[in-house]
Formats: C-alpha cells, sequence, structure tokens
C-alpha cells in the first residue's frame, strides 16, 4: 500500500520534519490545543461503532483509497479509525467497543485517557498506534517492560500485518543492528529505557569539536565513519502504563555510563569497606538526611588513621577516603539484599521499586555498585563514569506527540500537565464494579501479618476461590511463602527471581484454590483470567500487604481483581513495621492501632497520611531532578558552542 500522501500534523522523517525529527523540550506547554471534549470523543467513537466492522475484501480497498482522504483529517481520521478497529475484529475474533474507541480518540489528541483496568487497554493503544503509523509517522509504543514489550508486539503481529504495517520490538538484550530494523518498523514495541539510551547514544555518535548542527548532519549521512542512528527520531510516542514511565521511573536519571577504574582503586574501595564494617553506630557514624546516608562523627574521622593513605593524591586525599568509607556505610546498612537487590548467577541485579522486576544493566555510581558487590562476595565489575545522561522528564516531552493511557492517572493529574502538558481523561467504565472491599486490617508486626494472612489464604482457597497476595519486596514474598509451606498450602511465587516463569505463573492465578505470591510485578500488564467455576464463587480475591508510596500504585494492584464488571474481592492487610508507616508515625504509636482494636477509620487515615507523605516527597524529589538535569544540559550545550567558536 502506498502511503505517500500523509496527513498533516503526523511528523515523519523527511524534508517536512527534517531526517531526525524532535523539539526542544518546554516543560508545562500544551501539546494540542484542538483537543475535543468529552461529549465529542463520544460522538466520534459512537460514529466509528456505527460504520460497523469493514468485510474483508472491503477492507484491503478502503486501505488502498485512504490517502485520497488527507486533504480532510476529520474524514481521513475517522476513516482510519474504523479501518483499524475493523482489522482488529478480523484478527482478534472481537470488534472493539466504544471505551477502547474513546481512548484511542483521546491518545489521538496528545492526551493521557484513563481506563478501568480490564477495559482492554492494549487495543486502544494498537488502534491509535495504527493511525498514526497509516499517517506516515513512526510510532513507539512504550511499555512497562521487555516482557510485555515483546508480548504485545508478536500478539499483535497479525492485526499490523493486515494494515499493511509492520511492527517490532526492541529489548535490552538486542544489538545495535537488531535494534535499527526494528526502529525500522512502522510501529515498534519497547520501553523507556531502552528509548532514551538509544536516543543517547544517537547523540554521541559524532565528532565531539564539531557545531550541533554539523554533527546531526554528519551522523545522519553516516559520513566520516560515523555510524547511522538507530532512532528515526521522536515522532510519535503511546505510552502503555504511562504513569509508571512518567511518574514512577522520573525519579531515576538514565546515565549512559563507560567501564573505568584501575587496580589501585579497586583495592581502595574494598579497604574502605573493611573499615566500614569496623565502624560503631551512633559513636563512629550517624544517619543524616533521609536516614539513607550516613557522616562520620568526629571519633569515626579518628578511626581512619588506622586506614594506610594511598600514595595516590586522589585516593589519599581525606576528603575522597572519608566519602568512600560513608559511601561503605550504605552499602552495609542501607541497600538491603531481597529488597534492593538480589544475587543472580553471581552478579548483583538490581530491583526496580515501582515494578518490583529486576533491572538487568541498572548500577549504582560512584563506585557504590562494586561496595555491595564486595558486601555479597562476587566478583565485583567496573566502576561506571558518566559520558551522558538524561532523564524521562526531559526526554519524552521532545517527542512531536505525546500520549498515554493507564488504570490510574487521576492522582496525578496536575504534575502530568505541568511537567509534561499533558492533559488527562478519565474514560467512564463500561460496567459498575462488583468488586467488595472488606476492612483494613493492621498487624502489630510482619510475623503477625503473615499469620493472618496464610489463614485467610486458607480459607478461601478452601471455598475453591483464586488468591493473589501482593508483598513489598522480595524478602517478603519469600518469608509469607514459608509460612504458607509450614501449614502445608500449595502456592507459587512470583518476584524477581522467578521473572523468567511470569507468564506461565499469571496464566495459572485464575484457577480455583490458587494461591499465588507476587512483588509488585503482578500490578501491572497482567490479567489474570478466572474460570466460569470461580466467578460464580465470587472471583479473584487480592489481599494486598504492600504499602506503597502512592494510593495510586496500590489502586494497581487492587485493580487485577473483578476486572471488566465481574465479581472479586480485595483487602489491605498491613503491618505496623512497614518501612513508609515507620518514616512518618512513630512505631509505639502504629503497634498501639493494631493492638487495642481502634476502629478502621484512625488506621486508614494514618496509612493515607503517610502515604500523601510520601508521595510528596518523591515528587519533590523529580523536580529537583529535573531542574538539575536541565541545568547540566545547559551548561553542556554552552560548553559545545564555547568550544566550538574557538576552533
Amino acid at each position: 500500500m502506498s502511503r505517500a500522501g500523509a496527513v498533516r500534523g503526523w511528523p515523519f522523517p523527511g524534508v517536512v520534519w527534517g531526517e531526525y525529527p524532535e523539539q526542544t523540550p518546554q516543560p508545562g506547554a500544551r501539546r494540542y490545543q484542538c483537543c475535543l471534549g468529552l461529549r465529542a470523543v463520544q460522538r466520534f467513537a459512537d460514529a466509528a461503532a456505527a460504520a460497523g466492522v469493514i468485510s474483508e475484501s472491503a477492507l484491503s480497498a478502503r486501505l488502498m483509497a485512504l490517502p485520497g482522504l488527507a486533504e480532510d483529517a476529520d474524514a481521513w481520521l475517522l476513516e482510519a479509525t474504523v479501518l483499524a478497529a475493523s482489522a482488529l475484529a478480523h484478527t482478534t475474533g472481537y470488534a472493539p467497543h466504544r471505551q477502547q474507541l474513546m481512548a484511542a480518540r483521546v491518545l489521538l489528541d496528545d492526551r493521557l485517557a484513563e481506563m478501568a483496568t480490564g477495559e482492554g487497554k492494549t487495543a486502544a493503544i494498537a488502534i491509535a498506534a495504527a493511525v498514526a503509523a497509516l499517517g506516515r509517522a513512526p510510532v513507539h509504543v512504550v511499555t512497562a517492560n521487555d516482557y510485555l514489550a515483546q508480548r504485545d508486539a508478536e500478539t499483535l503481529r497479525p492485526y499490523f500485518n493486515r494494515l499493511q504495517l509492520s511492527v517490532g520490538a526492541v529489548t535490552q538484550a538486542m544489538h545495535a543492528v537488531q535494534r535499527r530494523q526494528a526502529y525500522r518498523a512502522d510501529v515498534t514495541y519497547c520501553t523507556a529505557k531502552e528509548l532514551a539510551f538509544d536516543y543517547l547514544r544517537d547523540g554521541l555518535a559524532h565528532a565531539a569539536d564539531l557545531s550541533p548542527l554539523e554533527q546531526r548532519a554528519r551522523r545522519l549521512a553516516g559520513t566520516e565513519g560515523l555510524p547511522p542512528p538507530v532512532l528515526r527520531g521522536l515522532c510519535v510516542a503511546i505510552l502503555d502504563e504511562a504513569d509508571t514511565v512518567l511518574i514512577d521511573e522520573a525519579r531515576v536519571p538514565l546515565v549512559l555510563a563507560h567501564a573505568q577504574g584501575s587496580p589501585a582503586e579497586s583495592v581502595f574501595y574494598r579497604e574502605a569497606l573493611a573499615m566500614a564494617r569496623r565502624l560503631a553506630a551512633d559513636d563512629d557514624y550517624q544517619p543524616c538526611g533521609d536516614g539513607r546516608r550516613f557522616q562520620l562523627t568526629g571519633r569515626g574521622r579518628q578511626q581512619l588513621a588506622a586506614w594506610p593513605i594511598a600514595n595516590d593524591s586522589l585516593l589519599g586525599h581525606r576528603a575522597h577516603r572519608e566519602a568512600a568509607v560513608e559511601l561503605a556505610l550504605v552499602a552495609l546498612h542501607v541497600l538491603n539484599r531481597d529488597h534492593d537487590y538480589v544475587v543472580r548467577d553471581g552478579k548483583v541485579v538490581l530491583i526496580d521499586e515501582t515494578t518490583g522486576r529486576a533491572a538487568q544493566g541498572r548500577a549504582w555510581s560512584a563506585g557504590l555498585h562494586q561496595l555491595v558487590e564486595w558486601k555479597e562476595g562476587v566478583p565485583a565489575s567496573h566502576r561506571n563514569s558518566t559520558v551522558t545522561e538524561i532523564t524521562l522528564q526531559r526526554f519524552f516531552p521532545r517527542y512531536l506527540r505525546l500520549a498515554g493511557a493507564s488504570g490510574t492517572l487521576a492522582e496525578s493529574r496536575d504534575e502530568l500537565r505541568q511537567v509534561y502538558g499533558l492533559d488527562l481523561v478519565v474514560i467512564p467504565p463500561r460496567f459498575p464494579s462488583r468488586v467488595k472491599m472488606a476492612p483494613l486490617r493492621l498487624l502489630p508486626d510482619s510475623s503477625a501479618l503473615w499469620d493472618a494472612v496464610a489463614l485467610q489464604a486458607r480459607t478461601l482457597a478452601n471455598e475453591g476461590r483464586p488468591v493473589l497476595i501482593g508483598t513489598e519486596t522480595v524478602a517478603h514474598s519469600e518469608a509469607l511463602s514459608a509460612v504458607l509451606a509450614r501449614q502445608g498450602l500449595p502456592h507459587e511465587v512470583l518476584n524477581a527471581r522467578q521473572d523468567q516463569q511470569e507468564s506461565q505463573l499469571i496464566a495459572l492465578a485464575g484457577r480455583a484454590g490458587r494461591i499465588t505470591v507476587a512483588t509488585s510485578m503482578a500490578g501491572r500488564g497482567t490479567d489474570i483470567r478466572c474460570d466460569p467455576q470461580v466467578l460464580e464463587r465470587g472471583g479473584l480475591h487480592v489481599i494486598l500487604c504492600q504499602v506503597n508510596a502512592s494510593a495510586r500504585i496500590d489502586r494497581q494492584f487492587l485493580g487485577r481483581a473483578g476486572r471488566q464488571g465481574q465479581p472479586g474481592s480485595v483487602q489491605r492487610m498491613v503491618s505496623a513495621d512497614a518501612l513508609v508507616l515507620q518514616r512518618w508515625w512513630p512505631r509505639a504509636w502504629l503497634q498501639a492501632l493494631a493492638l487495642n482494636g481502634i476502629p478502621e477509620i484512625v488506621p486508614k487515615i494514618t496509612l493515607m497520611i503517610a502515604q500523601r507523605r510520601e508521595s510528596f516527597t518523591y515528587r519533590y524529589h523529580r523536580a529537583r531532578l529535573s531542574r538539575v538535569a536541565e541545568s547540566v544540559e545547559r551548561d553542556l550545550t554552552f560548553s559545545r558552542q564555547v568550544q566550538h567558536e574557538k576552533a
């Protein structure tokens, strides 16, 4: 099919938009000025639904005729949506419903769509991506992890092919040639991290002494031995689980680094770790700030006199030695195995605190990662030195068209508008909720919590209902697993250690009497399908034992139950020793609430206040990180301009 006549507004590489389309970030600027109101969106969806499913024979003919409507943007958009919806019906066996068509229209307006869990967000995004690709724009569909990117690309391949569109997927394991080929597809599924790193690599593929314009021209031309770019620019991005990408992952800068270090430095940090082990809390060091950093006392600094001074001018400097020991204290007393990281195949692998998944390729900087490796007794890698970096708050505004969808966006509406210029539209659900909410239970400690959860799981499993239990960390999931095993309760565990078995475990989690213990991995992008007999008995029951930084993340996990108007039930069961609660409330107060039979409203308000304070803290860190990144970017740009003028 020829798509030479692209519709205005859909950017693509070429003369008009440039060979590598992107725009300068403008935080807070409204992205799209001609947005439809909710009623207009509903009328559009009704018109698309009224067109019905086009027959197979007519679909091909109307695809060929679509470029002829390019001069009338509204007619083209409606026709392209009808064609995309019809192709989905032919390849999957069911026609998209009204809410999916509404969400797709919102996404095509460069906005965010909140859809209730189970409403078919993946299909809505696929329709919007197909319409944009029919307009000739390269589309990046951004998912929460590699597993979802690969799954959705393979599942939807027949759909996109039916529209004569190609689809690709980018995962961490792929090399540059494979990535370049995947990005050449009309629609590419990938993660935010891989996208941003590929953008950074493209930016480094030039000679340092050229002006920015000359750098871009030489890189795009592939001359002077420079590799061609991997990406085709930043044209259109549609974010699946948009709040995870734009909010949760935005607290971590994406750093492109190369290995650096020397044998002398390796010995230096190993000795710093040994010295830190000998220091006594309170006497030699004290926590500072949020308790995740330490500062040596006068007595602690005196203890360093027993550490032989290195000959190297940097490694032997007093301030550097003290900083190294304070960093070693963080490795020893703040970063915990099976909470912040796991040890897999002789390597330290970080755990994403939001998704609960192993964050392959991610590492702590400034020698901290190597200190943790020595702490765990695994071979130490080389310390990384930063080459360039970017934050997602600075990266995604570079897209010419940006949109996203999720089931939990309302809580972050103001931040999303302020930082990314994205407005939110809440899509009304098809069916009223049938989920029953049990009262919140606050237990005095983790031991009491696991016993209470095991008792509840046994009761429900005996009734023939599946139970999904959400835990905060890998260590917690395994502690609960041990309790369930001692009580003879068959169960499965899904955490960062078993992430390769994710699809199989999720597929079985809705069967009668099944007990599944999971970290936050089961809270995003998972559709737990219940057997018919399970629905007759009340559906899936979710027990959430996590105290997340935001009620939005709680809502995402609890949303596994009662999808698409099905029956289900949920309950919060938390312990007084949960980290988020203890950061904002005295432990004695929390245990008093747990032991004295206080009415539910009091612990409920206590939990709500702790989460709001935690959310505010996280938002402050994101804003601070964005300001620092903007300052660094401005300084680097000025420095390069000065170097070019001198040359």
